[in-house]
């Protein structure tokens, strides 16, 4: 059937609207609107702003009472654009309520006009009444078979819902509408922005209800249970407080809804929304418990989101609990923090306003606990809006105890119970527990009455003393957590330029019950009267390198964190090989810290280093590990946009570190994910500005970056020799970090060269080419190591590679990327790491914590110095070959 769309004159002369009409001067203004837009823009009609028209302009300028009787207009003028397109197609009368033909575009130009001015006007909180809400109503639900055909007016109505709720009340009617819209707009197929508007509206008639919640998922499930076993009081009291918690939708709470918040816990007892939320907040991570089957194409899984009303609900109670002084509540926020910032699909992170609650009340939380927290959360989480958020946290801390900011996160380590260095005794009837410390992880055993131990948990314990049990085994996870988390913050003294004053160090540091497991087994610099020495300590005292004691230590005595760039080559060898004598695992590479100097390459291109340039990086991976390491990224898409460099900033330096990076590839699904995230980038320059210069910019693809700034001096890069040597050896670390993790030369899966196979040589060149910084600091550390191996007859040494002699093959184990090549013929081996793991490996003794690469080489080499005893029929297939 060839049909006709009504043109905006067609439905305006159908309306016979009279002159006496109250309204007329409204239909002459959305005439005028209309007829300047259409004449201006005959095919643009889908973006129209009120500023491009005279007409608009008026409308803009419209009081209160005025715009209320234009909306009032424009609901008849779309009835009677819908009129208009039956009579002028001669359709039956009985089809006009059908949805299928009050399609919004069957309404021709009047679709456009009416949609542009209603999205406008609405904006306003309009004084309408009773019988407006009742024609806004009329014209959405008669769409609630085909909700997306409301969809110029979804937002609009919403927003004077709410206005109207706000001060008057739903009739039943109007609520079993509101409800019926609701309904159809919060379906599982609908679009994420529309499920938001049902949740929106869900609230407004949900207000009255006993308890605002929906069952379905785990943590709503749990709730509901346990409220269904309260008395009527108790429950109206909890559905009172649940409904103020669903209005938790600014960014923080104003001091009068913390007020409410209070009075209402305080009304339903404190300590019974405690253990509430103790219970709730875990089962928020967990899957739904009615699993969604079906749901748009163009809608991320609903299995992984949470109900829009609930995670309001979910942001009331977290702000709740920022007034608790609980260790418990305070690590059950931690770990809702560290869910909700999780990424999913199409998403981001999942529930960024629960988190960011939890940042807020961590940081909103009387004592110190809580720092030590947001301290875990700066590390974990890597969601850049969540690390501003943290560090406003942390100085509103230090604000509010009255403590320098870069002191905070020192004075704020909790002990977890130790009660020495790396030890906690607990005396549980007649047994003892005893949890140490070992590294990076935690050993419980149990002490008898006659002195011997044993590390199952003894019965009389499991009977006797229930939740000591359960709060040991919390705290040895929590020392477990916050173990890597302060070694993370050590080594970001370097950069920091911090020293400290000898008691203030010894008690935060060194005798510290958790810290000091770390400081020592870290080398210190002590000055004493301009004099400087290195020292460890060891048995209960300070030793240098040479094992003599160090003495003379003064309460004026400033210590340093040990860095090798000052260091002579002996002293630093020195210290390597105290630390083998010893066994001594450092935290972080330390004794054996890579060191960058400038090149004579880098003083010929004087403000810009090409060390690290032509590398092809996963740009996930090198994304992580620019959040973890401080640096300031940005994952590109393949879209027309810009971005700024991966970059560092050292206020105390001030300096900006720039990395630079572009999109690798042109083809969207190969080049790029689903969501058209590049899945590789290639690398170019390191550049260093003073930190108030203007960022660099760049297309996603493309590279060429320029300044934001105008062609001045303070926007120019600096000299590289200008740059003071240890930011410059720090940062080049980083980036050689950056390289040589995310580079896809170590993915023994890319020797087809990636896409259709671009990067063959790029995989080639680097799988087994020069040794860089971090590889020739492994390739020291391995020739120490191996001579002490039961492997150490079958390895030799080559400028590149650890040569194993296995009974049925050479290998060639690369000691950058850590991929194999067979004699005779430099054949490939593919071993993915995990794959036939070697249990000597584990063994092995190393110096420093953090180098995956070493351990996998290490493994490597004992599998095949054993290759007669290799099972896994994917790596014998190719040594066989």
């Amino acid at each position: 059937m060839n049909v006709r769309l009504p043109t905006f004159d067609d439905v305006y002369y159908s309306m016979d609207v009279s002159q006496d009409d109250p309204s007329y001067d409204m239909y002459e203004l959305v005439k005028d609107f209309a007829r300047q837009n259409i004449a201006s823009r005959p095919h643009h009609l889908y973006d129209i702003k009120l500023k491009d028209s005279r007409a608009g302009q008026k409308i803009a300028t419209l009081d209160k009472q005025d715009m209320v009787r234009l909306v009032r207009t424009l609901i008849k003028y779309r009835h009677a654009a819908t009129k208009t397109y039956f009579t002028i197609n001669k359709l039956p009368a009985e089809a006009y309520g059908d949805p299928d033909h009050s399609f919004t575009s069957r309404q021709g130009d009047t679709s456009w006009i009416v949609a542009a001015v209603f999205s406008a006007v609405m904006r306003r909180k309009l004084p309408l009444e009773g019988s407006d809400i009742d024609l806004l109503l009329n014209l959405v639900v008669v769409t609630v078979d085909r909700p997306y055909q409301a969809g110029s007016f979804r937002v609009g109505v919403v927003n004077a819902l709410e206005h109207f709720a706000a001060s008057s009340v739903f009739t039943d009617v109007q609520t079993a509408k509101v409800k019926k819209i609701a309904e159809a707009w919060s379906e599982n197929n609908m679009a994420t922005d529309w499920r938001r508007s049902g949740a929106r509206l869900e609230k407004l008639i949900s207000r009255d209800s006993a308890i605002p919640l929906k069952t379905g998922e785990a943590w709503s499930d749990l709730a509901l249970e346990h409220l269904s076993v309260l008395d009527k009081s108790r429950l109206a009291i909890w559905a009172d407080l649940l409904n103020h918690c669903q209005t938790a939708t600014a960014g923080k709470p104003s001091k009068k809804w913390l007020k409410t918040a209070q009075d209402l816990v305080d009304r339903a007892d404190r300590e019974q929304f405690r253990r509430a939320i103790l219970s709730w907040f875990p089962a928020v991570k967990e899957p739904r418990t009615e699993p969604i089957n079906e749901w748009s194409q163009w809608s991320p899984d609903p299995n992984l989101e949470i109900i829009p009303l609930h995670a309001d609900i979910l942001k009331g109670l977290v702000w709740c609990a920022s007034t608790y002084e609980d260790a418990e509540v305070v690590r059950a926020l931690t770990d809702l923090a560290i869910s909700s910032y999780k990424k999913i699909p199409q998403v981001g992170p999942r529930l960024v306003k629960v988190g960011n609650a939890c940042v807020f009340a961590l940081g909103a939380m009387p004592g110190l606990d809580a720092v030590g927290q947001l301290a875990i959360l700066k590390v974990r989480v890597k969601f850049g809006t969540a690390q501003k958020g943290i560090e406003k946290a942390l100085v509103a801390a230090a604000e509010r105890e009255g403590i320098p900011r870069e002191e905070l996160e020192e004075m704020a380590v909790p002990a977890y119970g130790l009660t020495d260095v790396g030890v906690l005794r607990e005396e549980l009837g007649e047994f003892t527990a005893e949890v140490t410390v070992a590294g990076s992880k935690t050993e419980l055993r149990w002490i008898k009455p006659d002195g011997k131990s044993q590390k199952s948990v003894p019965a009389a314990v499991k009977r006797d003393f229930g939740d000591e049990l359960k709060e040991l085994k919390l705290a040895a996870k929590d020392i477990e957590k916050m173990i890597p988390v302060q070694a993370a913050r050590i080594e970001q003294v370097y950069l920091q330029q911090r020293s400290w004053e000898f008691p203030k160090w010894r008690a935060q540091y060194l005798d510290h019950p958790l810290v000091g497991t770390l400081a020592r087994r870290l080398i210190w610099s002590f000055e004493t009267h301009g004099e400087k020495v290195s020292a460890i300590y060891r048995d209960g005292r300070f030793v240098h390198s040479d094992n003599t004691p160090l003495e003379n230590l003064t309460d004026g005595t400033t210590v340093t964190l040990w860095h090798p760039l000052d260091e002579s080559t002996d002293d630093i060898i020195a210290w390597r090989e105290w630390l083998l004598e010893h066994e001594v695992q450092q935290p972080f590479k330390q004794a054996h810290r890579e060191v960058y100097l400038l090149t004579d390459a880098e003083r010929n291109t004087g403000v810009y280093s090409n060390r690290f340039a032509g590398h092809i990086l996963k740009q996930h991976q090198f994304n992580a590990l620019c959040a973890a390491r401080g640096w300031k990224n940005s994952l590109r898409l393949m879209v027309d946009a810009t971005y700024p460099p991966a970059h560092m900033v050292l206020p105390n330096w001030n300096l900006r570190a720039e990395f630079w990076v572009e999109g690798a590839g042109e083809e969207y699904g190969v080049d790029s994910n689903e969501t058209g995230t590049y899945l590789y980038l290639t690398t170019d320059q390191v550049r260093f500005y003073r930190d108030e210069a203007a960022l660099n910019w760049a297309q996603a693809g493309a590279g060429d970056y320029t300044s934001a700034g105008p062609d001045e001096e303070e926007n120019h890069p600096l000299a590289l020799e200008e740059i003071p040597p240890l930011a410059f050896s720090e940062l080049l670390r980083d980036v050689d970090l950056f390289v040589g993790v995310a580079s896809a030369g170590n993915d023994p899966n890319w020797s087809d060269g990636g896409p259709e196979g671009r990067y063959r040589d790029y995989w080639t060149s680097y799988s087994f080419g020069d040794l860089g910084n971090t590889a020739q600091t492994r390739k020291t550390i391995l020739e120490r190591l191996v001579p002490r191996l039961k492997i150490a007859e079958r390895c030799t040494f080559s400028d590149r590679f650890l040569i194993v002699q296995g009974d049925k093959r050479t290998y060639k184990i690369h000691l950058g990327s850590g991929n194999i090549l067979m004699e005779p013929n430099d054949a490939y081996l593919c071993i993915v790491p995990g794959q036939s793991v070697h249990k000597g490996a584990n063994k092995v003794f190393l110096p420093f914590e953090g180098d995956r690469t070493l351990s996998i080489i290490l493994s490597k080499a004992f599998l095949l110095a054993e290759d007669t005893k290799i099972k896994d029929a994917t790596i014998l297939s190719q040594i066989n070959h």
